[in-house]
């Protein structure tokens, strides 16, 4: 595989998914065809039992640059459009998801990296919401999206403006929850943090993440689940017993709009 073409890298490992932007020519930039296979990918990890994380981030030092504006000449609705699908199919993720952000996140990046459940940033990212230097008008969820991250007043600045924001106004407006130094500080937490959900009940993240994005008609649904679940009684047990408990319930693919 030539890991110059703009293409999306994943792999597994001991629970935890990495999703790779991997665009080095144009600072990780994303392409039509790379819109387009961003919801197949994800369909395909959510399908697999073994993942009960996914970590997104970009190659190099670079997360993401935005569209590839090369591709808004053909057709910017089009465009915009396969960045929405996207990014909701991002947010629709089963399992807790993570940003793992450093260098640029502008434009498309940073609606990818608002559909994640988190974000750790390395310090000197920079954040920018850039449609008003393009003259494009932002999809409506995804406005809905930042401004339930950052407050109506930070939403606005960004979309007004599309200045960037370091990693210290990221951090105060909520834009990001994490930001670690220079150096490898930034792949170590994620390694570690993302093992720790890895080890944690999927039931209570997979109902957490309903009820965060605003549903209120799986109450009992999630109730018939945790009775039929065993992680109730397996985390009850381990901890009566002083030991780590071994959850054993998936999502199956179920997300927060299903």
């Amino acid at each position: 595989m030539d890991r110059t073409e703009p293409q999306l890298l994943s792999s597994v490992d001991g629970g935890v998914a990495t999703v790779v932007i991997s665009h080095p020519a144009k600072r990780n930039a994303m392409t039509a065809a790379m819109w387009r296979s961003l919801p197949e990918l994800l369909e395909r990890l959510a399908a697999d039992p073994a993942v009960r994380v996914l970590v997104l981030t970009g190659a190099g030092d670079t997360f993401c640059a935005g569209a590839d504006i090369s591709t808004l000449r053909e057709s910017a609705g089009e465009a915009q459009a396969l960045a929405v699908a996207a990014e909701e199919a991002l947010a629709a993720f089963p399992r807790p998801t993570l940003a793992a952000v450093r260098g640029f996140c502008v434009g498309g990046g940073s609606q990818l990296a608002a559909a994640c459940d988190l974000r750790f940033a390395q310090e000197g990212a920079l954040f920018g919401v850039t449609p008003a230097k393009l003259g494009i008008v932002y999809a409506s969820s995804s406005t809905r999206r930042l401004v339930a991250l950052v407050g109506p007043a930070t939403a606005k600045h960004l979309l007004f403006s599309g200045e960037l924001i370091d990693t210290e106004r990221a951090l105060r407006t909520g834009l990001v929850d994490e930001v670690l130094p220079d150096g490898d500080g930034l792949d170590r937490r994620v390694a570690a943090y993302a093992g720790v959900l890895a080890s944690r009940s999927q039931l209570t993240q997979a109902s957490a993440k309903e009820f965060a994005a605003g549903r209120r008609d799986r109450d009992a649904y999630w109730t018939g689940e945790a009775r039929s679940s065993g992680d109730t009684a397996e985390g009850v047990a381990a901890f009566l017993e002083r030991r780590e408990p071994k959850f054993t319930y998936t999502t199956g693919g179920v997300g927060p709009t299903g």
